[in-house]
């Protein structure tokens, strides 16, 4: 029985001892699937320590270890798409012509190390680690906040999202300048991170936004845009995950647009 205690009190100490286990990221451009781990990403030359000041996650400044991501996604041209996904099912669909930009904005794969975790993000959030896409100088591209996904768990070079969810798309008779298409393009900027459309999508936060019933078919108009812009408004419920769009964010003009395209997809339910 000593020798068991003894031994035992050998494996805490080791345990205690060992360094922690980094993460893993998986990248599939097209080739196979490129596996890194924390600890390499740590020790790339490319590594720097970089200050984001309005950090989207941390609402605060934040300061990372971090690479810039294209030096992870070589070969990526500016007509090509990326899905980049998260542990919690959010799944952001950024065009590669955005991290391409030539306007000044920069992605970086931000790491954390085991041995300093980053703070944990407000109450019911979770955590951000392991990998997390920042941004220096979103502005300057309009990079939006569903384009800082974390808990970053994979990205994959994929068709655009049209070509892979057809039943996402507006009535293409539609002007191109009309208000659906526009709320399309933002459904596609800001919703469909969270939330697939008749079925189709890879997100898994939230629930569909057409199928059984679009919220347009069941929330006045006056609150659907107050839960747009602060879910806690309509339903108070202290482990809901949906975050609100203030006007910065989302624009008047943009809301418009979005509930535009979710009145005109509400005649337009895919058959199942």
């Amino acid at each position: 029985m000593k020798l068991l205690c003894l031994l035992t009190l050998g494996l805490m100490l080791l345990s205690a001892i060992a360094p922690a286990r980094g993460a893993e990221l998986k990248i599939d451009l097209g080739h196979g699937v490129t596996t890194y781990r924390t600890e390499t990403l740590l020790a790339r030359h490319d590594v720097r320590t970089i200050d984001v000041p309005g950090d989207v996650a941390f609402h605060r400044a934040m300061r990372y270890r971090a690479v810039p991501l294209t030096a992870l996604l070589e070969g990526i041209g500016t007509g090509d798409h990326l899905q980049f996904v998260a542990g919690d099912g959010f799944a952001a669909e950024i065009p590669a012509a955005l991290l391409l930009n030539r306007q000044g904005s920069e992605a970086w794969l931000a790491i954390e190390d085991p041995t300093q975790p980053w703070p944990a993000l407000g109450k019911d959030h979770g955590h951000a680690g392991p990998f997390y896409i920042v941004w220096t100088r979103p502005q300057a591209a309009q990079v939006n906040p569903e384009q800082w996904p974390y808990q970053l768990a994979s990205i994959r070079k994929l068709d655009g999202v049209a070509a892979r969810f057809p039943a996402i798309l507006p009535d293409p008779s539609l002007p191109a300048d009309s208000a659906v298409q526009r709320g399309f393009v933002v459904f596609r900027h800001t919703c469909f991170a969270c939330h697939t459309l008749n079925g189709q999508g890879d997100a898994r936060l939230g629930p569909d936004l057409n199928l059984p019933h679009n919220p347009t078919e069941y929330l006045r108009a006056d609150l659907l845009r107050a839960f747009i812009r602060n879910p806690q408004s309509l339903r108070q419920w202290p482990q809901a995950k949906m975050q609100g769009f203030d006007a910065k964010t989302l624009s008047d003009a943009d809301l418009d647009a979005v509930l535009a395209y979710l009145r005109h997809m509400a005649g337009r339910k895919a058959v199942h």
